[in-house]
């Protein structure tokens, strides 16, 4: 059985001393000052959840809202809906953004686009071309960088004009709860006061968060090399020589074989065996391995080279 990903014992005894009313310090600014350092941001707000980051975000946007036709997140499209905004939906390569396909659309200026550090979590998203497009466009940049922040070759979390994140379970800094948005552009959070107001987090997620972020890069790290390294040994993997935190397989049998390999594949929580066709993922039939739900005790090379016997055994 495999250990599905918690925060740090640390993390968890700094939460519980705050919980307690035993505060060292101020966690919230503290929180505020390491994501500017990590995003490279002037202005970061706390926010209690990713979809809050989310909202805040595209209830700035004044025209329409672009997302991926698939490899996004389904609250993109909900959020953007229950805002009233008009969504367009961007063709993608089995979800990789391409700029090309942005010129086959008609896009008012000040429209933005929101996507996902890894398209799926299986796939680095070319940050800087799509920045670079769109910035020559009118068009403005929202990244979720759930998966991204941290990333020591400065590619994700940084450059679109926009960075949001969640900092609930699992991703990369992992306390269960909260979020943050982060932007040079300080005119995002003058004209949103209200979600902002609506969006507060609690000191002792702050905690948690302000603790998790110092090994975020080294914990992003240990999950980009693990899921390189099962990659490499799954003939049939999807963007197979791209950087990302999940594996997925597509197979015309996925659904059985994903039942046969939760029965296998377990973890003491939650499973990290999931099913395509899925919005979040790929529109095709799929096997995904979630990679980025692990404990990172668990991204040892025998546990990986167990996880690779049993699903080519099953391919």
């Amino acid at each position: 059985m495999f250990k599905f990903k918690r925060p740090s014992q640390e993390t968890l005894n700094i939460m519980s001393e705050v919980a307690k009313g035993n505060r060292s310090k101020n966690f919230e600014e503290s929180c505020i000052g390491k994501i500017k350092d990590l995003t490279s941001k002037e202005h970061v707000k706390m926010t209690s959840s990713g979809n809050n980051s989310i909202f805040i975000a595209l209830a700035a946007v004044e025209e329409d809202i672009i997302v991926p036709d698939q490899g996004g997140w389904h609250g993109f499209k909900q959020i953007a809906k229950f805002l009233n905004k008009n969504l367009i939906t961007l063709k993608t390569d089995e979800g990789l953004i391409n700029t090309d396909y942005l010129d086959d659309i008609e896009i008012k200026n000040d429209s933005a686009l929101i996507f996902t550090s890894f398209a799926g979590y299986t796939a680095e998203q070319d940050i800087e071309g799509i920045v670079k497009y769109c910035k020559s466009n009118g068009i403005l940049t929202i990244e979720d960088a759930s998966a991204g922040v941290g990333d020591k070759e400065r590619k994700l979390g940084l450059n679109s004009d926009i960075i949001l994140a969640s900092t609930g379970s699992p991703k990369m800094i992992n306390v269960g709860s909260g979020g943050f948005i982060a932007t040079d552009m300080e005119e995002i959070f003058k004209n949103t006061s209200m979600p902002q107001k609506l969006s507060k987090t609690s000191e002792i997620i702050c905690s948690g968060i302000d603790n998790e972020i110092d090994n975020v890069s080294k914990n992003l790290e240990l999950s980009l090399n693990a899921t390189e390294h099962v990659k490499k040994h799954i003939e049939t993997t999807l963007h197979k020589d791209k950087r990302g935190i999940n594996v997925i397989i597509p197979h015309d049998d996925a659904k059985s074989i994903c039942w046969d390999l939760k029965k296998t594949l377990t973890t003491d929580k939650s499973g990290i065996i999931t099913t395509c066709p899925n919005y979040n993922r790929v529109k095709q039939k799929a096997i995904c391995i979630e990679i980025k739900n692990l404990d990172y005790d668990c991204l040892k090379k025998e546990n990986l080279d167990i996880i690779i016997e049993e699903v080519n055994s099953q391919l």
